[in-house]
């Protein structure tokens, strides 16, 4: 890819489901491109060959070391990971306890500031920024309620870029919360406005999937992640891939999103099979 045409997209990562999808995102991005968890890349001199194409998702430092750009934000303390530069990570001091109005009123409030000025400092160090990739729950309180007030801010900052989301529905049999369906509501209805297209997963049916095709009897988070993350990548080959077929975020809208509010393209991805 070719310095003058770096197109770059910054990843939001928002509450528990967010951030553990990002994980499992990263891992992989890190293992498509070569890249060790550390940051570094040995085989860049020996197989790279001047193949820069990930500079769409990660910046390399002045020591080579290749950084996602991406932040993680959740309300309650998480891991912090080696691969990701600290001021990347942001937590706060209480979890918004799986209620919408304090992720997009309350605790919420108190950290969007900072939230806006990290991925400002991303932002400014792309020279051709797309726009945003956002991965988080409709479920839970911080992925709710606080993605709904961070949405509507990156529309007044950042008006004309992309925001595309990667998301996750509330399922009956996958419920961790009784308030689930209350969260997805209020965050799909003010949303709607300023995602351009939507990408969404069922835990449920993620889960059957695991069972009846991998055949994992229990399947974890971490299995449902590591799933999640393969279509992730898949849907967005054509952003960190250099090839004939390269497309920009405005395009995803373009050429799947019929009418501004109904963005919520379907994903399908096969064939699922264990080793």
């Amino acid at each position: 890819m070719n310095d003058l045409v770096h197109r770059e997209c910054v990843s939001v990562h928002v509450g528990q489901a967010g951030v553990q999808i990002g994980n499992a995102c990263w891992e992989l991005n890190c293992l498509e491109h070569g890249i060790q968890l550390d940051g570094q890349m040995p085989s860049a001199k020996t197989c790279g060959g001047g193949d820069d194409s990930f500079n769409t998702f990660f910046s390399e430092t002045g020591a080579g070391k290749h950084v996602p750009r991406a932040i993680f934000v959740d309300l309650e303390p998480t891991v912090i990971d080696e691969l990701f530069h600290y001021e990347q990570l942001i937590t706060g001091k209480e979890d918004a306890a799986n209620n919408y109005a304090r992720g997009h009123y309350t605790i919420g409030k108190e950290i969007i500031d900072l939230v806006l000025n990290r991925i400002r400092k991303l932002a400014d160090q792309c020279t051709g920024l797309q726009g945003f990739l956002v991965f988080h729950s409709f479920g839970g309180g911080t992925g709710s309620g606080f993605i709904s007030l961070l949405m509507e801010r990156l529309s007044v900052d950042y008006g004309k870029k992309s925001k595309l989301e990667f998301s996750v529905y509330p399922a009956l049999q996958v419920s961790t919360a009784v308030v689930e369906p209350y969260n997805a509501i209020l965050t799909t209805h003010t949303t709607l406005e300023h995602s351009d297209c939507a990408f969404m997963v069922d835990n449920e049916a993620i889960y059957n999937i695991c069972r009846r095709n991998l055949d994992i009897e229990d399947p974890s988070y971490t299995n449902l992640h590591r799933l999640i993350s393969q279509i992730v990548s898949s849907v967005t080959a054509s952003l960190h891939f250099d090839h004939a077929l390269t497309v920009d975020l405005t395009e995803f809208q373009t050429k799947l999103v019929p009418y501004p509010r109904i963005h919520f393209p379907l994903a399908t991805y096969a064939p699922v099979i264990s080793a």
